[in-house]
């Protein structure tokens, strides 16, 4: 009987992974050229700005970020908050372990995990900012990287966003700001 009892269970498990429906997302001309004007705006003001300062103001997961913001800004993942609160919240922790623990593997999984709960505990869920405790880590990174590239960084992107999406008549950002 015990034996039936987890067959069962574990049929029901891997039906979960089969997924229920094709994607929601739709293909838009206006939505891939705004994505694009975004996408280059953001980046490459970022990249500019590295090239003639002392300063790094970009970093890989900003793309990620862009993404979310042009491709997808009325997601609530997409919004100012998420964008620079995650990444804040994100690098915060990372540094965090990093000063404890180093940069080793279980340093960068405590760093992503923890990353991960405390943008859920402060409501600045960001996916891209997920990957920021493992850029510290693989950088070495100190704590003035909390200020330039991430909090400096993420309100350009913030900015552009509000500037591009906004230019367009059937787009409002943001859907919220708190």
């Amino acid at each position: 009987m015990r034996s039936e009892q987890m067959k069962q269970q574990t049929k029901l498990y891997l039906q979960k992974m089969k997924g229920g429906t094709r994607s929601p997302l739709t293909v838009r001309p206006l939505n891939i050229i705004v994505g694009f004007i975004g996408g280059v705006i953001s980046i490459g003001l970022l990249a500019l700005l590295t090239s003639v300062g002392d300063s790094v103001w970009i970093m890989a997961p900003f793309g990620a970020s862009c993404v979310l913001a042009f491709a997808v800004w009325d997601a609530p993942l997409s919004q100012p908050r998420n964008i620079v609160g995650g990444h804040l919240v994100s690098t915060l922790a990372g540094l965090t372990v990093h000063e404890l623990l180093g940069d080793g593997v279980i340093a960068m999984a405590i760093g992503v995990g923890a990353a991960i709960s405390l943008m859920a505990l402060t409501r600045t869920t960001h996916p891209p900012a997920g990957a920021d405790p493992l850029v510290v880590m693989m950088a070495g990174s100190g704590w003035s990287f909390l200020l330039t590239p991430v909090l400096a960084g993420s309100v350009i992107i913030v900015l552009v966003a509000l500037l591009v999406n906004n230019a367009v008549k059937e787009r409002r950002y943001p859907t919220f700001w708190w």
